[in-house]
């Protein structure tokens, strides 16, 4: 812990000189001084979250933010030229990870950008417009990763696990989002009345900072734990911890997935009724 006595400039100074302390209590005492510089408003809450999340990707490796490859928007190079477009204007995304037989034989990754612009042309083979794909092991810590990201000017990897099938995807966004907090664009589910989303397949589209109550109405379900008020709430009371994504947690007759999440917080999750699931 901090010493009292000492005036918050004297304990910042202290970390830029060696001290026998671990590096792991050293950080901890510098984000409980930081914490302390945020409450007498020498930094704002968004700088100190931020200071935070740093930390946070330098302890964390791709598997704690992986795209599991049962979400990922596949490509497979053996479908149609209409199809393959069909497939990249509904997924909405700039990349998409490409295979040829398996899921397990990545060949590359198509750029939207230049499928939609050189499609209509002559002869157009999507083969040859494919980007060489980065392979990274599931190990690979974070702040190593955003490097590499930033001096190959990529932004995309495929996460292989140890006996070399593609465990998922990462991109430089969800890196920054453990450091900036969950990056908003043009397909995120942004206004409140989008909270609660039926899909096609029968599952609930839920936002984590969904009221329980507006839960509670479209569903026909009945939470109200004392002190909790949103649905990633009651999963992270329910759980003890921030759950990973791709996690299934049953609480009620409910079961819920985690489509997005970071370390720090739910942000997207699917509900579904277990006896809906089961017939």
């Amino acid at each position: 812990m901090p010493d009292p006595n000492k005036s918050l400039l004297d304990r910042l100074a202290e970390f830029l000189s060696p001290q026998p302390t671990s590096p792991s209590e050293r950080r901890q005492e510098l984000i409980e001084t930081l914490r302390e510089a945020q409450t007498e408003g020498l930094i704002d809450a968004d700088a100190l979250s931020m200071i935070e999340g740093v930390f946070q990707v330098g302890q964390l490796c791709a598997r704690d933010i992986l795209v599991p490859r049962a979400q990922i928007d596949w490509i497979d190079i053996g479908l149609a030229l209409p199809e393959i477009v069909k497939s990249v204007i509904e997924a909405a995304h700039s990349r998409f990870p490409v295979f040829e037989g398996s899921r397990d034989n990545v060949i590359g990754i198509l750029l939207a950008k230049d499928l939609l612009r050189h499609s209509t042309e002559k002869d157009f083979q999507v083969r040859d417009w494919l980007r060489p794909a980065v392979f990274i092991p599931e190990s690979k810590r974070l702040s190593v990763l955003l490097r590499d990201f930033k001096d190959n000017r990529n932004h995309l990897a495929v996460v292989v696990d140890e006996y070399s099938g593609v465990a998922g995807i990462i991109t430089i966004e969800d890196v920054l989002e453990q450091i900036v907090g969950d990056i908003e664009d043009e397909h995120d589910i942004d206004e409140e009345a989008d909270n609660i989303i039926s899909l096609d397949n029968g599952d609930i589209r839920v936002k984590g900072i969904t009221e329980l109550e507006q839960f509670n109405e479209t569903l026909g379900t009945h939470f109200a734990p004392e002190d909790i008020e949103t649905v990633a709430g009651l999963v992270i009371q329910h759980l003890g911890r921030v759950p990973k994504m791709g996690e299934l947690i049953e609480i009620d007759g409910i079961e819920f997935e985690v489509q997005r999440a970071d370390p720090r917080q739910i942000h997207i999750l699917l509900a579904r009724q277990i006896s809906k699931k089961a017939d």
